[in-house]
């Protein structure tokens, strides 16, 4: 699932602990499954931002000829508009799109 189709909410709601806790039997192992996903979105979309603008970024310029590049603002506009990764997380987690395993203790 792309990030940017997401439908995950930009506000905060409130989420039912037992639809949350069904998966893994305990809210404590689905909040770091779904912490370490808003890990991998936060990553993803950090590349994919610093990748954008610096198609933009003017790298032999002094403080004197430092100015306002528009093309940098309006896409950091737009990923400031993008539901936080951990609201993707929680999304996914809900829709079951989110693979996970659980690895048995060695002995």
């Amino acid at each position: 699932m792309s990030v940017k189709d997401t439908k995950a909410e930009v506000n905060t709601i409130t989420y039912d602990r037992d639809k949350i806790e069904e998966k893994v039997g305990s809210i404590y192992e689905a909040i770091v499954i779904m912490g370490k996903r808003a890990e991998q979105i936060n990553a993803e979309i950090r590349t994919e931002l610093h990748n954008k603008l610096d198609e933009f970024a003017v790298h032999n310029s002094t403080l004197e000829e430092v100015f306002e590049n528009r093309e940098q603002i309006e896409i950091s506009k737009h990923y400031e508009k993008l539901p936080k990764p951990t609201s993707i997380a929680i999304e996914e987690w809900m829709n079951e799109d989110i693979y996970f395993r659980k690895t048995e203790e060695r002995k």
